[in-house]
């Protein structure tokens, strides 16, 4: 399968492929043309597992910590012990940046207030 047939299948972009491919998280072999050749039904589901996590929110680098588990099932099996840190760790980096981005807000509402003396308030 070429690139440009996985990334049909698969929903992903030939540059993200070429990127998860760089990162180590699929292989290719070389057509005599150059050419990227993928393993159809292992590239496939590797893609759909990475996409999978990707949009959990986990970075490509948090990726790898699954790529023993990208040929299976991922979106129905138990993570591991690591997988779980990772989750956990990524979590703890998502409530840190709302926590930064709260105060933001709070400050940015307190200006508006003393500007306006209460009148105009914040959308919701």
């Amino acid at each position: 399968m070429r690139i440009g047939e996985l990334a049909e299948v698969t929903g992903a972009t030939p540059r993200a492929l070429r990127h998860y491919e760089e990162a180590g998280l699929i292989e290719s072999e070389r057509a005599h043309n150059g050419y990227r050749l993928y393993d159809a039904e292992r590239a496939v589901t590797r893609v759909r597992n990475i996409r999978f996590l990707l949009g959990a929110g986990l970075t490509l680098d948090d990726v790898r910590v699954f790529l023993p588990c990208l040929d299976g099932d991922i979106a129905t099996t138990e993570p591991s012990g690591q997988g779980l840190r990772v989750i956990l760790d990524r979590l703890a980096v998502i409530d840190r940046r709302i926590a930064a981005q709260t105060e933001v807000r709070d400050r940015l509402v307190e200006k508006l207030d003393q500007a306006t003396g209460g009148r105009i308030r914040p959308v919701a």
